[in-house]
């Protein structure tokens, strides 16, 4: 248990790191570190420096929370038995690439933007951008292939209802992080049944996540929007189909090692790490769609258009840079789309100059909180 973890965390904190450090190559061509700018400036040397700089630093960060992190552990082994303590002594190696990465991330902006003012690069007017023969395109699976949720849920219930005969009349709930059980619960319908409680929240995040890529923003270039119309539909479809795989995996995963660790077939901690190894596909799935695709198919966008890239002084066909703060929080009232892709990593962000974005956020909590609730009574 206590090697899974350790290897798993470890694993998390490679590719995030990497996926931070690779992410100014990953994004459209016309944006770097959050500023728009024109498709050829992308090889100004100044630009490349930026971009070589952020990487190196947030490598050397990555590697650096990693070797703290084993190093941690070699001088207090006795974490395993402390969840506040263990949770301390993963909160630095975790967070500090993505903090680092932030930080750097705004710092570079500010030096492309002075670039791009040195430079005069502008957008003079925006251009629209209609693609005939839309429906005819790649995109996200249809929201229908959720309800391949339903028998993962109802097997959950079928094998928690075989099983109860041979369920204890006490059933292990947590385990610490050595894989010692240090919580019980009689036994009830609430705490056999919990892993359900937890599928059908997890299936409500996932299911709003999916309909997100389906309602987002579609990105297109002027210059060739039906080369970058396919590429971002390829990109969206294959976000979607990682996130329900993604999805059905943990929940099967979730609800079988429970009800099998309640009848005593596996240990709690055995449940533990059947979670945590359904994860490593989902993590090597993201990191290459990531290095792949690209932000919104932008790496297969810049292999599928024609050669000859404009000019660095160029003219932009548009220019949003005032619409995002802080290079990752979009606000523009003007726009009607309530999701948009990333500007600085790989997926979608709210536009929270709409008023449904802030009602999606109390929706979020509202779920959340009643999730707690009924967490607390039915295993309270």
């Amino acid at each position: 248990m206590e090697l899974v973890f350790v290897l798993t965390l470890v694993a998390c904190i490679v590719a995030t790191g990497g996926l931070l450090a690779a992410t100014p190559w990953l994004m459209r061509k016309d944006e770097c570190f959050a500023v728009t700018v024109p498709e050829g400036a992308r090889r100004d040397p100044r630009l490349v420096a930026f971009r070589r700089r952020y990487a190196a630093v947030v490598a050397a960060v990555t590697a650096a929370s990693v070797a703290g992190f084993c190093a941690a552990l070699a001088v207090f082994p006795g974490v395993f038995g402390s969840e506040l303590g263990l949770v301390a002594l993963v909160t630095l190696p975790t967070f500090a690439p993505v903090a680092v990465s932030f930080a750097l991330m705004l710092h570079f902006r500010r030096r492309v933007q002075a670039v791009k003012r040195a430079e005069g690069w502008s957008a003079p007017r925006a251009q629209a951008v209609a693609v005939v023969a839309e429906d005819d395109l790649p995109r996200a699976l249809p929201l229908a292939w959720n309800l391949l949720y339903v028998p993962v849920v109802l097997g959950t219930v079928a094998l928690g209802v075989a099983l109860w005969p041979s369920i204890p009349d006490m059933v292990p709930m947590h385990a610490d992080f050595a894989g010692n059980v240090n919580r019980w619960e009689p036994k009830s319908v609430g705490s056999v049944f919990f892993p359900v409680l937890v599928q059908l929240f997890m299936i409500a995040c996932l299911v709003f996540c999916h309909w997100s890529i389906l309602r987002s923003k579609r990105p297109a270039s002027p210059g060739a929007p039906v080369t970058s119309a396919l590429a971002y539909g390829l990109f969206a479809r294959a976000e979607s189909v990682l996130l329900l795989v993604s999805g059905l995996i943990i929940t099967v995963a979730l609800g079988v090692s429970f009800m099998l660790s309640a009848v005593g077939a596996i240990t709690l901690g055995g449940a533990a790490v059947v979670i945590v190894v359904a994860v490593a596909p989902i993590l090597v799935g993201s990191v290459a769609i990531s290095v792949v695709y690209g932000q919104a198919g932008s790496r297969l966008f810049r292999r599928m258009e024609d050669a000859g890239a404009a000019g660095p002084g160029a003219v932009m066909p548009a220019d949003d840079d005032a619409h995002w703060k802080l290079g990752i929080f979009y606000v523009n009232r003007d726009d009607a789309s309530l999701f948009v892709p990333e500007r600085f990593g790989i997926g979608w962000t709210l536009n929270l100059g709409r008023p449904g974005a802030w009602a999606v956020i109390a929706g979020f909590v509202a779920v959340t909180a009643l999730f707690l609730v009924l967490v607390f009574v039915a295993v309270g």
